[in-house]
């Protein structure tokens, strides 16, 4: 059995039985997102797969006195076992579908790569209305290139022309999932043909492929950019994931280029961004430590009986490191895991100075690790260790709202381009580093407003525009997991 040590949402592979490593305590080698091995079909039936998975939760699972004794003949999946398992979890709001089954070849391949099959693009649902959105579109994949980007409604999904299914009805008769069911398989070569209305109102219908693309973490669209609020410049970054390993690369050269204009603060843009690869995360803190090297950037905490692998991470030198004043970060429902570990390990060091922008994230101050079953291209991804800030705090379960100096309650404009100043989020986090009041805070996922809210301030945080909500698929690949909304 291997078992591997992720990022509070994804996993390298890693063997139980070698010792050693860095930080406060020993941690075995790294050794996953290497070559996959090939399944066999021997031992590789419900049964064997339930006993490993039986053996791995007992073994490691964080929360030990909240595992249920289940009778493997009652499921039908090794999911749905999972799921049964850890439900006295999920029933405390410690682990919301984080614990899971995945490929071993699907997690390798993205982890190594970025490498993924669809349409590339994330969409959302406005479940009330019935209809579906175009959030962001990567570079690289077909469906940028038919057409649809950020904004783009899809109004009709088919095999043909001949036979389109408005997206309304789908909605009315299945919800999301039968929307996604018309959209096929993830496989490379699945063709479908899409009837959209792009931001500027034209009507296209396209025949698209979907191919294998390799998603780019930092966009060269809209990746990083220095805007300029009234002639101050504020460093804006946006990271699409942090699961890909080439990530770290590319926010060393953006970081690079905010360190050489003496930029000190920031607006992080992590609204889809579903979290990753804990090395990815640990440079991302490196490069925002400059002064602080040695200093606690966060904790690695197991179960009492693992406690010998517990972990304390300091800063890092990094050449292109800054030291920043204030930070926004943007996040909604999607923003989950590593991506909370960054902002959380922020607050000892820039306090007041921080702001979450938008809405409430995920809740997911956990993580997991891979433990593989390689003949069956299984890897079973279970909550193992919690992470807490040089404070202490990780108590986060109901999202970073609850741990945060400042919120300030903002919607996701689709009709913008990511990046641009006059983007509801964004232009809110431009008030918060200028110092200006925002409409409303962040409370629970409600807008509470005391003693009212200006209309241009409303206006400006799209407080009146409608709710979007990225859906996973019934059956979710590696891919899916990690990247919210991806198709």
């Amino acid at each position: 059995m291997q078992v591997g040590r992720t990022a509070l949402s994804f996993v390298l592979a890693i063997s139980l039985a070698a010792c050693g490593g860095e930080g406060s305590s020993p941690t075995p080698p790294i050794s996953g997102g290497g070559p996959t091995p090939t399944p066999t079909p021997s031992a590789c039936s419900l049964r064997a797969q339930q006993d490993f998975a039986d053996q791995v939760l007992n073994e490691w699972y964080l929360f030990p006195d909240l595992l249920a004794t289940v009778n493997q003949a009652s499921v039908t999946s090794l999911q749905a076992y999972l799921d049964a398992r850890v439900a006295p979890a999920r029933a405390q709001n410690r682990d919301r579908g984080f614990t899971f089954a995945t490929s071993i070849a699907e997690e390798n391949a993205l982890i190594n790569s970025g490498s993924s099959a669809g349409f590339g693009i994330r969409l959302a649902f406005d479940t009330d209305a019935r209809r579906v959105f175009v959030m962001e579109a990567f570079e690289g994949a077909n469906g940028l290139a038919a057409g649809l980007d950020r904004g783009s409604e899809i109004t009709a999904i088919g095999t043909s022309s001949a036979n389109l299914q408005t997206v309304s009805s789908l909605m009315a008769s299945g919800g999301p999932q039968a929307v996604i069911d018309a959209l096929g398989p993830t496989t490379a070569g699945v063709a479908r043909v899409l009837r959209f209305v792009q931001p500027g109102g034209a009507t296209i219908e396209s025949n698209i492929v979907k191919t294998d693309f390799a998603l780019d973490p930092v966009s060269d669209r809209y990746g990083l950019l220095i805007l300029n609020d009234g002639g101050k410049q504020v460093g804006y970054i946006n990271l699409r994931t942090f699961i890909i390993a080439d990530a770290a690369t590319q926010l060393r050269q953006a970081y690079g280029q905010l360190a050489a204009q003496g930029i000190t603060e920031l607006i992080i843009d992590l609204r889809y961004n579903g979290g990753g690869l804990v090395s990815v995360a640990d440079t991302m803190g490196d490069l925002m430590g400059a002064g602080r090297v040695g200093q606690i950037w966060s904790r690695t905490v197991l179960r009492p009986s693992k406690s010998s692998q517990n972990e304390t991470r300091t800063f890092r030198s990094e050449a292109n490191a800054i030291a920043p004043t204030r930070i926004a970060f943007i996040a909604t429902g999607a923003t989950a895991s590593a991506s909370e570990l960054v902002a959380n390990s922020m607050i000892p060091y820039v306090g007041n100075g921080l702001a979450l922008i938008g809405a409430n994230t995920t809740g997911k101050p956990v993580g997991q690790f891979g433990f593989d079953l390689a003949a069956c291209d299984l890897r079973v991804r279970a909550v193992t260790f919690q992470t807490v800030n040089a404070a202490d705090q990780g108590e986060y379960f109901t999202g970073l709202a609850s741990v945060f100096p400042n919120t300030c309650r903002a919607r996701d404009d689709i009709s913008r381009p990511l990046g641009d100043p006059a983007e509801a989020s964004i232009a809110t986090a431009l008030d918060f580093l200028a110092g200006r009041s925002c409409a409303a805070p962040i409370t629970g996922g409600t807008i509470n407003i005391a003693g009212g809210v200006d209309q241009s301030q409303r206006s400006r945080a799209g407080l009146d525009l409608p709710e979007r909500v990225m859906v996973q698929p019934d059956q979710p690949n590696a891919a899916q997991f990690e990247i919210p909304g991806l198709f």
